[in-house]
């Protein structure tokens, strides 16, 4: 279990972690070995014994020189959701993770819904898009978020039924449609994992593997209107054993693109 280290933690961060269902520890156990803590005015992962920590900051660092000099429309996930001219496709990324490709397709233009089940992911994006909704350069972008903490099955399910989810940030005033359903789930893959910087390879140790992501891509293409897109390695299997309609590919991920059922 990780667990917030309150020392310096503002009280409504406290209140939004333990809302989280994360617990509140005054002092760090003998056995513990990941943490989350207020430090550097922001939300970080701690490994003990590692230098680097994991953070969400989409107004500096490598969101912002991928936002300078990323490429645009050219890059490969702005191709996959299919951005073209004035369209800007409405985009459900059910598997958000720390939420880096859903910050690019909305500093493009795209309004974004992002769906996270990791505690621990949700605590670090719902503080990391707060302080880009107070940076003038990034505020625009953030107002294209919106953050979901659930389950992607179900809360693809409730979107099937027009259900309105519960949203952490930025809910809108009805039940959103999707043109695009993107996916990018941690498959287990050793390989992958070891070419990761280590707060990162820490980081999808504490979320763990999504075992049951096969069973994302039949509700997503029920729900998508245009297309789902499903981020993966260059040489993994396709999701579920389904071959796309159509690929992306790139140097080290593809994009596979399937059409709506």
């Amino acid at each position: 279990m990780i667990g917030l280290l309150t020392l310096n933690a503002p009280a409504a961060v406290c209140e939004e972690l333990s809302a989280l269902g994360l617990p509140l520890w005054d002092a760090l156990a003998a056995d513990t070995l990941h943490y989350l803590c207020w430090q550097n005015e922001r939300l970080e992962l701690v490994t003990l014994g590692e230098k680097g920590t994991v953070a969400v900051d989409f107004v500096g660092g490598a969101a912002l020189h991928r936002r300078q000099f990323g490429g645009g429309r050219g890059q490969p996930v702005a191709k996959a959701v299919g951005i073209k001219g004035e369209y800007m496709p409405r985009v459900l990324d059910a598997t958000a993770g720390l939420g880096r490709d859903a910050f690019v397709l909305a500093s493009l233009g795209c309004t974004v819904t992002l769906v996270e089940r990791s505690p621990v992911a949700v605590a670090l994006l719902a503080d990391g898009l707060r302080r880009a909704k107070a940076d003038a350069a990034t505020a625009p972008i953030i107002a294209r978020m919106r953050l979901i903490f659930g389950d992607g099955h179900q809360q693809l399910a409730k979107l099937l039924a027009r259900e309105l989810p519960v949203y952490l940030f930025n809910p809108p005033e009805q039940a959103p449609e999707f043109d695009v359903v993107f996916l990018d789930p941690m498959f287990p893959d050793p390989t992958k994992r070891a070419k990761s910087k280590k707060e990162m390879a820490a980081f999808q140790t504490v979320i763990g593997d999504d075992l049951d992501a096969n069973d994302l891509l039949s509700p997503a293409r029920a729900l998508a209107k245009k297309r789902v897109i499903v981020k993966r390695p260059r040489i993994a299997p396709c999701m579920a054993g389904v071959k796309p309609d159509f690929v992306f590919g790139g140097e080290s991920t593809r994009f596979d693109g399937y059409l709506p059922k």
